[in-house]
């Protein structure tokens, strides 16, 4: 089984997946994990889309909030946590 380079799934996706990437990244409550869940997209995948997909300012902008938040990975988020991120997903999927 032959394995596809993350560039080449990044230019796989459809307007509607790019567009549904980028409304997830900046959903503080959806994990990068969900992301990939949904799309199949990693951690390093989403940013290089953003970086592609972003101003350059907006990509700045973008990566100063994600850095260091908890919310962003399930692992690192307090077990207080009681929202669930697939539901928020669902409610940021892009209507394409």
């Amino acid at each position: 089984m032959s394995q596809t380079k993350p560039l080449d799934r990044i230019t796989q996706l459809s307007a509607g997946d790019i567009s549904a990437v980028i409304q997830m990244a900046w959903e503080d409550r959806t994990t990068f994990e969900t992301i990939r869940e949904r799309i199949g997209m990693s951690e390093s995948d989403v940013i290089k889309i953003m970086r592609a997909e972003l101003k350059p300012d907006s990509f700045k902008l973008w990566r100063k909030r994600m850095k260091g938040r908890v919310t962003k990975h399930r692992t690192l988020r307090s077990s207080e946590m009681k929202f669930s991120d697939y539901a928020i997903a669902d409610h940021r999927r892009a209507n394409c």
